[in-house]
């Protein structure tokens, strides 16, 4: 792959996760706003999720910056292409990572005596996310409505009766994001990797596979046949 398709596949997969965090932001009530260079939320978005997210390497904070709100704790930039230097304006690196692609064409790995299915019902849903979290304080991050939205799927596996673990795809043009990938026990990781990305063979086949991870994330992804494609940092504002 050239630098040039690195470049598109990027931008396509910042455009994508943005799109999952308009879908996030939408079963709450919160409204967003796609931009030439960003997407942004003028209300604070739900736990885990950014403000804002750049699409394209020639983003600036003036581009989006004022229509956030920096006042209150929590407000987080998704800097999809690491291009941002945003201390000057009170941020401090949270973390960075990498975006992850893997092609169509690539086949799916083998899978284990797991069963994949769609979370459909608020019950299910409500038992994913505790599962997905661990311990107590679940956040209310996932809704019920996100079930209704047509471009995005979550899926729950299963081993037997019990659930194993789960992942989030959402469609947008041309590609598959891949999100929230979870094993509820740690020796699992790797069959529940080999099931998201056998669920998207089967649901969404002919389609890449996009999103970004960093540390032993990172290593599945790689071993489960995603290449890099470039950097990304999380900027959290210090108020």
């Amino acid at each position: 792959m050239t630098s040039i398709e690195m470049t598109s596949i990027q931008a396509a997969a910042a455009r994508n996760n943005a799109d999952w965090c308009a879908s996030v932001c939408r079963s709450h009530g919160i409204p967003g706003t796609f931009g030439k260079t960003a997407w942004w939320s003028s209300r604070r978005t739900p736990p885990y999720y950014p403000d804002a997210v750049t699409l394209h390497h020639d983003a600036v904070p003036a581009d989006f910056l004022a229509e956030i709100d920096t006042a209150s704790p929590g407000c987080s930039i998704k800097d999809s292409f690491a291009t941002l230097d945003l201390t000057s304006s009170g941020f401090v690196e949270l973390f960075h990572a990498q975006w992850i692609h893997r092609p169509a064409e690539l086949s799916a790995p083998a899978t284990p005596a797991l069963r994949t299915e769609r979370v459909s019902t608020a019950a299910q849903l409500r038992d994913w996310q505790a599962a997905w979290h661990g311990g107590d304080g679940t956040p209310d991050v996932f809704r019920p409505s996100l079930l209704d939205d047509p471009s995005v799927m979550v899926l729950a596996v299963h081993d037997g009766e019990g659930l194993s673990g789960g992942a989030i795809l959402n469609r947008s043009t041309g590609l598959i994001g891949l999100s929230n990938l979870f094993a509820v026990n740690s020796s699992d990781v790797e069959a529940i990797w080999a099931s998201a990305i056998a669920a998207v063979a089967t649901h969404f086949p002919g389609l890449p596979l996009v999103g970004y991870e960093h540390g032993d994330d990172l290593a599945h992804a790689q071993a489960s046949g995603f290449d890099t494609l470039g950097t990304l940092r999380i900027w959290l504002h210090d108020s």
